[in-house]
């Protein structure tokens, strides 16, 4: 059996945000990448890992998705992301999105009908938590950008657990929920 591609591949993360502008606005896009899938074959890359370029507020530069089946207008479009996969497969290499299902943005659907009462039906698609006794928040948890981990919502009277950024609630089981747009 031939061991897998990816054991031996060589694999360039890009970050679309600063990779290349193509447009003029100061932000790298989808069509930046395009633009420079020559050179990176040239290199040898045998594919590309794009973090994420999902419809975002970019409270955490992206990180914080929206909505996690289409592309935020600042890096392109669906068609962009078409070209891009079409144009990567033609050159012999592979692609890969940075799909983050473990959090979301605070402003995604999910989040704001979990949020919307105890009893939503999505209340256990995110970690809420009662404080302790004393009103603090429900342990000592830090986030990984520092802080508490947790975030009091006023609507509900509960702590929500977020990893990350406040604007980035931790979400529990959305990869049973929701699939990336595309297979690479």
């Amino acid at each position: 059996m031939a061991e897998s591609w990816w054991k031996h591949g060589v694999i360039y993360h890009i970050y679309p945000r600063s990779f290349l502008d193509t447009n003029g606005d100061g932000v790298g896009d989808l069509g930046g990448i395009v633009r420079r899938l020559d050179y990176l074959a040239w290199l040898g890359v045998d594919a590309v890992w794009i973090s994420p370029f999902f419809p975002s507020p970019m409270a955490d530069f992206g990180y914080d998705i929206m909505e996690y089946c289409g592309v935020d207008p600042l890096f392109g479009s669906m068609q962009d992301v078409d070209r891009l996969l079409g144009e990567a497969h033609r050159r012999g290499s592979r692609s890969s999105l940075d799909f983050v299902p473990n959090h979301s943005s605070d402003q995604h659907p999910w989040f704001l009908e979990s949020r919307s009462s105890r009893s939503s039906p999505k209340r256990d698609w995110y970690i809420w938590r009662d404080g302790r006794a004393d009103g603090v928040p429900p342990n000592n948890w830090t986030s990984n950008f520092g802080g508490s981990a947790w975030a009091w919502d006023e609507t509900t009277q509960q702590y929500y657990y977020h990893a990350f950024s406040s604007s980035s609630p931790t979400s529990i089981g959305a990869t049973r929920r929701c699939a990336p747009p595309y297979t690479m």
